[in-house]
């Protein structure tokens, strides 16, 4: 592969790798959650969120003016944007969490969370595979290794959800918490959307 092809590549490796840094900052943030520092705590997760903005800009301006591209337009432009919004459904957890003001962090979303970081530490390996997808056996295994976890996160947002209408007697509270679990449930589905793509990728081009 020629190097004005790495570059689509190498954009999806450090757009999944801004999603990686908000992902295990939102794990620190709720793991030492501190209601007093929760501004500063969003503030600098919307920059990592920007950063990746700005990434995804980028490839949108190179494919602007490439005559071909490795794989299909519409295919670079689909799988920017579904790592894009991991990063903003990881971003719109913490803004949740301000907006509402939790005074403290429940259990279940701090275990959703590991599952989120796993599943973009598995979407990195796989984009760091992807430039090799007809010789690598690495990125399937990391495919089916994200589904996996996708199921993982649902088993667990099913017993936060029931916990929560379970235990919590107070309406401002649940749909608070509805939000934030759900926010947490969307990034991990979409680390699995991404990976999907991936696959069909593979798939038409080999």
């Amino acid at each position: 592969m020629n190097k004005s092809d790495m570059v689509y590549f190498d954009n999806f490796k450090e757009c999944v790798d801004c999603s990686c840094r908000a992902a295990r900052f939102l794990e620190d943030v709720l793991a030492n959650y501190n209601i007093n520092t929760i501004k500063e705590k969003r503030d600098e997760l919307h920059e990592l969120e920007h950063q990746g903005d700005i990434k995804k800009h980028e490839i949108t301006e190179v494919i602007a003016r490439a005559f071909v591209t490795p794989i299909e337009r519409e295919d670079i432009i689909e799988i920017s944007t579904k790592i894009d919004d991991i990063t903003d459904s990881i971003e719109d957890v913490l803004m949740h969490v301000y907006i509402c003001q939790v005074p403290e962090i429940r259990q279940g979303a701090v275990e959703m969370v590991k599952v989120a970081v796993s599943c973009c530490e598995t979407l990195k390996v796989i984009m760091d595979e992807f430039v090799n997808f007809k010789r690598s056996k690495k990125l399937r295994e990391n495919i089916i290794r994200i589904n996996d976890l996708e199921e993982e996160g649902d088993r667990l947002y099913i017993e936060s959800m029931y916990n929560l209408h379970k235990n919590c007697k107070d309406p401002l509270e649940v749909v608070a918490w509805r939000d934030i679990f759900g926010y947490i449930e969307k990034s991990i589905d979409t680390c699995e959307d991404t990976a999907d793509i991936v696959q069909l990728v593979v798939m038409k081009n080999s």
